[in-house]
């Protein structure tokens, strides 16, 4: 058993040393044999658990999920507190610093007239900050792991930045039509769905101008598939009450799937 203290309130020293405890000696055995990779998945899983109680405006799991997000971010500083690398308290300084560097308005002389000169020097300063030289650059640096509309979305928006849009929604729609047609064209062919200008890509294509148009309509594509996935739900629900899907044809099913859109259009 640990030396622990036990208390009524906690505070953020006692946190950090609960996460010492329980890697160290004597501590959890699970806890003590997870890797950055092992609990990579768990973060994300938080996080996901804290935007549902965000979504949801419920203050006590907000409370709840929001710690467990803080736990994965204290959990991955430990194991680099004991490779030697960084502690918590390189994290805390270092975002501290970056705070200030990027709010001039409000730490330094610079005036700003509204949130959008805000963000764009935001911008400036991040692209100064991890040198980057180009457009191309602040591109690549997108990260691989956001779900790939939001990459798709965050890449269009930079790209848009510099001039390389289209004029209008209706530009981009046109793309889209293009991109579908080009799609059809790989699923009539029959080809190996990797190969060049296959399925895989062409419906990469479709997904990435959709993303592009949902930036330029002002519409986040992530919510966007969320609320057509809820709807697809609630119709397939009416779709199913109806009787067996087993061995009915496709026009029965289109019939059945018509007939529940109608009954609720929404």
């Amino acid at each position: 058993m640990v030396d622990f203290q036990y208390k009524s309130h906690y505070d953020w020293e006692d946190f950090l040393e609960i996460m010492r405890l329980l890697r160290g000696p004597g501590g959890c055995p699970w806890d003590a044999q997870q890797t950055h990779a092992s609990i990579r998945r768990n973060f994300l899983e938080e996080t996901c658990e804290a935007l549902d109680a965000l979504d949801r405006d419920d203050p006590e799991a907000m409370c709840e999920e929001l710690g467990d997000v803080l736990m994965q971010a204290a959990f991955h500083a430990q194991i680099e507190t004991e490779r030697g690398r960084f502690t918590m308290a390189d994290v805390v300084d270092g975002v501290s610093k970056k705070l200030i560097y990027r709010h001039p308005h409000v730490f330094g002389d610079v005036q700003v007239s509204d949130s959008a000169e805000v963000l764009a020097n935001w911008d400036a300063l991040k692209r100064k900050e991890k040198g980057q030289t180009s457009t191309a650059d602040a591109i690549e640096a997108v990260p691989h792991t956001l779900p790939a509309l939001w990459r798709a979305e965050k890449t269009a928006h930079k790209a848009a930045k510099a001039g390389f849009r289209w004029d209008s929604a209706l530009g981009a729609l046109g793309k889209l039509e293009e991109e579908v047609r080009e799609l059809r064209e790989a699923v009539e062919a029959e080809g190996p769905a990797d190969a060049p200008h296959g399925i895989q890509e062409e419906l990469g294509d479709v997904f990435f101008i959709a993303a592009s148009l949902a930036w330029m309509s002002g519409v986040d594509p992530e919510e966007s598939l969320h609320l057509a996935c809820d709807k697809f739900c609630q119709r397939f629900r009416r779709v199913e009450a109806q009787g067996p899907l087993d061995g009915c044809t496709e026009a029965e099913l289109v019939a059945r799937w018509q007939a529940a859109k109608h009954e609720n259009p929404s």
